[in-house]
């Protein structure tokens, strides 16, 4: 099969090429998924799991990405809840091999199930940005209709998910980000919107939820905007400041079955939007990962080259 691969670690983005690998292997309770289309985090060459298995050990050649949508092909031994030939879409462990490639084998909880309506382009860029924008809201704030919550980054592929299930959740919800992004935050469904830029954020006032995806100077300074009581949350790096009086939490998406049909259901339904960039075939991903190539909306690498008969 082929797939994009890298070896050496210090090549960056100019490591990835497109090779020729063996069929991956189904192990105890893993799928194999031929893959539709896939996604990536760009940042994820510098992650520790991409070049070591989770015992520490070298695992290159390596296959980036972790999105994917696609089609059961094979079960593995005690593998219950998906059969062959289904459409699925999910997340793979972030110390095996990824997503770039025609077949992957992962574990069978990463995946959900994945309606006939749903194409797999749109379906590939909901796993990581559905999954972590549901785990911030919902398991680590806690929102609760009524409240406000100030998400940074609100038209990214994280920030605009979010903005939409707070917004479905009855959440007050305050968006940032830059001045030409204010017609389409606020059509996600955000009730106003903060220029960053403008250096307004003190504005806001106190919220009951800040969702950070920036770090930096950024989420330092969006500590003193939690209430007594609320929370902050970051998926960029460990809060340098706390909010006083409030809990302060940084995490990692992790795989959840029953959220990712939560979020499906979503989609189907009409009730969450998804911003599809650029979507290109697995010859092309290498320059994908470029980012003076990258351009607005999440990048998806169209990896099949027929169309899913299911």
């Amino acid at each position: 099969m082929q797939a994009i691969v890298t070896q050496d670690r210090e090549a960056g983005i100019s490591g990835l090429s497109l090779a020729d690998l063996p069929y991956p292997h189904a192990a105890e309770n893993d799928v194999v998924v031929r893959v539709h289309a896939a996604s990536f985090t760009p940042g994820e060459l510098d992650w520790p799991g991409t070049w070591t298995d989770r015992a520490g050990r070298d695992r290159t050649p390596t296959v980036p990405g972790h999105e994917l949508s696609g089609v059961v092909a094979e079960l593995g031994y005690g593998t219950t809840g998906l059969t062959v030939g289904q459409r699925v879409f999910g997340i793979t462990d972030w110390a095996r091999n990824g997503t770039l490639a025609e077949y992957v084998a992962v574990e069978a909880r990463n995946l959900a199930p994945l309606s006939a309506g749903i194409d797999h382009t749109v379906a590939a860029a909901l796993p990581i940005s559905g999954l972590t924008a549901w785990q911030g809201l919902f398991e680590h704030a806690r929102v609760e209709a009524g409240q406000t919550v100030l998400i940074h980054g609100a038209a990214g592929a994280v920030g605009s998910i979010a903005v939409q299930l707070a917004h479905d959740a009855g959440v007050q919800v305050i968006g940032t980000g830059r001045a030409g992004q204010r017609d389409a935050v606020l059509g996600l469904g955000a009730d106003a919107f903060v220029e960053l830029e403008a250096d307004r954020l003190k504005e806001v006032g106190e919220v009951d939820v800040v969702f950070d995806v920036i770090g930096g100077e950024i989420l330092d300074r969006s500590a003193e905007l939690v209430r007594a009581g609320g929370t902050l949350v970051t998926i960029a790096e460990p809060p340098r400041v706390y909010p006083d009086k409030a809990r302060a939490v940084f995490f990692v998406v992790e795989p959840d079955r029953a959220q990712l049909a939560a979020l499906e259901r979503r989609v189907r339904d009409g009730r969450l939007a998804l911003n599809v960039g650029t979507v290109l075939p697995l010859s092309d991903a290498p320059k994908a990962f470029d980012p003076a190539y990258r351009r607005p909306g999440k990048t998806i690498i169209a990896v099949a080259a027929t169309p899913d008969a299911y």
